[in-house]
């Protein structure tokens, strides 16, 4: 089966030779204190800021997934109540789960075809953290290039950024943001089981001045382990080594960017020209990684049925979009035949109708 679900997604190629090299290397059989693995976490971290350009003075922990930090964030950054901006599902969620654990966590949203307009921020204090999905991946939405940096310059806030459909697949804006997180199996091209978190300075400030240290996943906790080229917890070492072979293997994030963008903009001109409507109307609020396209609830089931009989997987729509809704995965881990190949049984779909 070919897959574009957009994650678990398709994963490179090469991590089943990984997967070997892996098992014969002994690493993944390593104590999580021993030597070796020390060494490999510090090689993986360094690749990564390297291959994606993240800031000399941001750090980088590994944790079990993106929905973890949601829990991170609340226990360990947020201390009065936190503004979530969200157009979608997974915003939402990420607000809810917030509200479970602060006492005022409050939401705004906005239309999926609108841009989050900037005038909240001034009324904000410095001290609320603003929570801002910037791929969401239930809609095939994405932030404006410049939304984060204008953000940035109304005030003091920590920003924190779900890009868990968009890290490795696309430039990010990392000094527009504190907290900046993501889990591998979308852009990153890997099996899921683990997450990416990215923090600034003014960030671990943060969480000192707090100073929360009660549970295993405490941001100070983990830091602590991190300086040391450890964790708090055993780790999926299996993924720290697969993601230390993909960042030596990838290009650097501005020509695995450019692939991005070209191949997303030939991919809404062929729904265009072959009469498929994108979910989203507006073009400047498209995402470049994930592309919604929707119908009938008749047409969806028929089109992704056809698909899985052509074996093709397309992704399923989400949310309240679940059943007038397919999406497609557009990361860097899917060849070029495999896009040929999704887009000629679409054309042929669309002569049939």
């Amino acid at each position: 089966m070919i897959t574009f679900y957009p994650g678990p997604s398709k994963v490179y190629d090469e991590v089943g030779q990984y997967l070997q090299e892996a098992v014969e290397s002994g690493v993944i059989s390593a104590n999580h204190r021993s030597g070796s693995f020390m060494q490999m976490m510090e090689e993986t971290i360094s690749n990564l800021k390297s291959k994606l350009d993240v800031p000399a003075d941001y750090e980088v922990y590994f944790v079990s997934s993106a929905t973890e930090c949601w829990e991170i964030i609340a226990q360990s950054l947020i201390s009065v109540p936190s503004l979530h901006i969200y157009n979608g599902a997974f915003g939402e969620k990420w607000m809810e789960y917030t509200q479970k654990l602060t006492s005022g966590a409050s939401g705004l949203s906005f239309d999926m075809n609108e841009l989050p307009d900037l005038p909240f921020a001034s009324k904000l204090s410095g001290s609320e953290v603003i929570c801002l999905t910037h791929n969401e991946t239930s809609n095939g939405t994405a932030l404006p290039a410049g939304f984060l940096e204008s953000l940035r310059s109304e005030g003091d806030n920590l920003i924190a950024v779900d890009a868990t459909s968009s890290m490795a697949g696309v430039v990010l804006p990392w000094q527009s943001a504190d907290i900046w997180y993501a889990s591998v199996q979308k852009c990153f091209g890997l099996p899921a089981g683990m997450g990416v978190m990215i923090v600034s300075p003014k960030a671990i400030e943060r969480a000192e001045e707090i100073g929360e240290k009660k549970h295993y996943n405490s941001l100070l906790f983990i830091r602590e382990n991190f300086l040391k080229n450890q964790t708090p917890f055993t780790p999926n070492t299996l993924c720290i080594y697969l993601l230390n072979k993909i960042m030596q293997q990838v290009k650097p994030i501005s020509e695995v960017a450019e692939q991005t963008k070209l191949r997303s903009a030939g991919w809404y001109r062929f729904l265009s020209s072959n009469k498929y409507n994108p979910l989203v109307k507006n073009e400047a609020a498209r995402s470049e990684t994930v592309i919604a396209v929707t119908n009938t609830p008749q047409k969806i089931t028929e089109i992704k049925e056809a698909a899985r009989k052509n074996g093709i997987t397309l992704g399923n729509g989400y949310g309240k979009h679940k059943d007038t809704s397919f999406r497609i995965a557009n990361f860097p881990a899917i060849s070029d035949q495999e896009i040929a190949a999704l887009q000629y049984f679409l054309a042929e779909m669309a002569r049939k109708q």
